[in-house]
């Protein structure tokens, strides 16, 4: 029986920390081997790169998700106990809920509220000097978010939950500092949103059906029972945090627009939908996701290795997306590469990978590709701007990164054209039927 490769590190705690989403895929690359195992924080940790090793650890009858995710993400990014430490009954019936979300519909009236504030933004640029598009994003979003989930937010108070929310995205990888601030901006996020769900129960607070507040809010457990106000809170923050999240990937857009300008011309040739491919590119060559974890349900071997049971198992997200097995020079980007993907779920992982209804594949996969189009469709067409001299870097180091100046625009004008609200059907229908910066998982 062959011996999985050991990383000879006693520890690779601090040099994940130092090389961040690269770590997993230079091992990989340095043992030539698709499974190696390293010790982080002292425990023994199965590491798994490329598509085969994809399919294996979206195979929920070998892995479970309680435990895997350390509770220092749970108190920043995704809440304690939410869908993504799920298993069994309990995370389809948290699937289903948040796959209720997902219909064409609800998706369609996203993209309106979208719409209206990048047209609403665009006419306040105008009158800025200098406009960070990474922080209006997130307003952007954050508005938006809020009035599809139907949850109220005062004008005043737009600002402090963007930058909450942020924070929340932002301290999942970080340590001190921002740590602290995102599990503070967690804390108070969840203090604001109890309240949401209280006045709702209560019936203070009116909401439509069929939208996140109230599904959340009148969510029912394989068991029967509501959610407690506590876990209603965090599931309807993981409806809304992962849109806000998408600021990040249309910050990478628009650095794509500014460092490959031949594709803005090709992004308004009207016979071809080029934007799906443009933002499948981003999606694959800007990092996002660096990698994700699991345990081992039951022991089991696979090409001859040995898995034991409780054992953790972590699959490079960042490399596997940059596999020359699947992808022809990774390292460059070019959109013409997903005329011919063959929509294999595993080989292509920004936000996780596997089937959508019955595995941990990201709901809200759909929404990221349309609000994405959206925003790249109204940077190139729906205003114009320059792009003074900035530090565009981005630390791979770090995660999550960005470009260090969040993408600074200056001497921005309107064009007249909107930003679509409608995308197109091919999108909207191909998308639900197989194929998120959300990982609601």
């Amino acid at each position: 029986m062959p011996q999985i490769i050991r990383d000879p590190s006693f520890d690779s705690t601090l040099d994940l920390l130092r090389e961040g989403y690269p770590f997993l895929y230079s091992r990989s690359q340095r043992f030539d081997s698709d499974i190696f195992q390293i010790r982080l924080m002292g425990m023994k940790a199965i590491c798994l790169h490329g598509a085969e090793a994809a399919e294996l650890f979206y195979d929920p009858k070998k892995f479970i998700r309680t435990g895997a995710i350390p509770r220092r993400v749970q108190t920043t990014l995704m809440g304690l106990h939410a869908i993504q430490t799920r298993d069994n009954g309990e995370h389809r019936c948290r699937k289903e809920m948040f796959m209720s979300l997902m219909t064409p519909g609800s998706r369609h009236r996203l993209m309106g509220l979208l719409a209206e504030q990048w047209e609403a933004y665009s006419r306040k640029w105008e009158h800025q000097d200098r406009v960070v598009l990474f922080e209006e994003a997130q307003e952007i979003l954050t508005r938006a978010a809020c009035a599809w989930a139907n949850v109220p937010l005062q004008e005043e108070e737009v600002s402090l939950r963007a930058r909450q929310f942020g924070k929340m995205i932002d301290g999942f990888g970080g340590v001190g500092l921002r740590h602290g601030r995102s599990k503070l901006a967690r804390i108070n996020n969840e203090r604001w949103m109890r309240g949401i769900i209280r006045d709702i129960r209560s019936g203070k607070l009116p909401v439509q059906e069929g939208t996140a507040a109230h599904t959340v809010a009148w969510h029912r457990e394989p068991d029967g029972k509501l959610f407690d106000v506590q876990m209603a809170a965090i599931e309807l923050i993981n409806a809304i945090r992962p849109i806000v999240a998408i600021a990040t990937y249309i910050t990478f857009a628009a650095l794509a627009l500014h460092e490959f300008p031949p594709y803005r011309q090709q992004l308004r040739n009207p016979h071809e939908d080029y934007a799906e491919l443009f933002v499948q590119e981003v999606r694959r060559y800007f990092p996002f996701t660096p990698f994700v974890g699991a345990i081992v349900r039951e022991d089991f071997t696979w090409h001859g290795f040995e898995f034991p049971k409780g054992t953790m198992v972590l699959l490079d997200v960042y490399g596997t997306d940059r596999d020359e097995r699947q992808w022809e020079d990774p390292e460059v980007f070019w959109p013409e590469r997903f005329r011919h993907w063959n929509e294999n779920p595993y080989n292509f992982i920004p936000q996780g990978g596997g089937e959508y209804l019955t595995g941990h594949r990201c709901a809200g996969e759909w929404i990221t590709i349309e609000a994405m189009k959206q925003a790249v469709g109204f940077l190139n067409d729906g205003i114009t701007y320059d792009v003074p001299p900035q530090d565009l870097n981005y630390d791979l180091a770090r995660m999550p990164t960005l470009p260090r100046s969040g993408f600074v625009m200056t001497n921005v004008r309107r064009t007249g054209k909107s930003a679509p609200a409608i995308m197109p059907t091919a999108v909207m229908n191909a998308k639900a039927s197989g194929g998120c910066p959300f990982h609601h998982g």
